[in-house]
């Protein structure tokens, strides 16, 4: 499911980002675009996902992390618990900067014919300090776990 396909014509997207990943999966007869994609991605969450997040939460706050919708500025549209970027039929991005990091959800909706769909997740990562490196470190293996099965919502 890991995909590192051609991510330079999203550079823009975080330019400064060290990390970045995609994982896909391809879907038939849904006929979907990127809005109801990424909202089954955020809104479908198994539960053992939910409560890790609330556990990340809970252990974030002390270092004055931005820990969930609460942190999210007034009027903001989101999706799930991230605020709403960018949106186009194909395409949403969704993200969040904070003092340690910035990170960009982006989620990909690309027809294949036949009925067939290809619903793509790439997260882009640009560290601000020796925290958000730390962070990312701590992380990465749960987000390797977490995003595939985020994703496998969407079917």
């Amino acid at each position: 499911m890991a995909d590192m396909h051609d991510l330079s014509r999203h550079q823009n997207i975080l330019p400064a980002a060290q990390f970045f990943d995609r994982y896909s999966i391809e879907i038939d007869g849904q006929n979907l675009d990127a809005r109801t994609a990424a909202e089954r991605v955020m809104l479908r969450r198994p539960a053992w996902i939910r409560w890790l997040m609330a556990l990340r939460n809970i252990m974030v706050r002390p270092f004055g992390l931005k820990a969930g919708p609460t942190d999210i500025p007034a009027g903001q549209e989101q999706i799930g618990f991230f605020p709403l970027i960018d949106e186009s039929p194909s395409t949403v991005v969704l993200g969040l900067d904070d003092r340690h990091l910035d990170f960009r959800l982006l989620v990909e909706v690309d027809e294949l014919g036949s009925g067939r769909q290809s619903v793509s997740a790439t997260t882009f990562v640009a560290t601000h300090n020796l925290l958000g490196r730390a962070y990312l470190a701590i992380v990465m293996p749960f987000h390797r776990i977490i995003v595939p099965a985020m994703l496998s919502r969407v079917a």
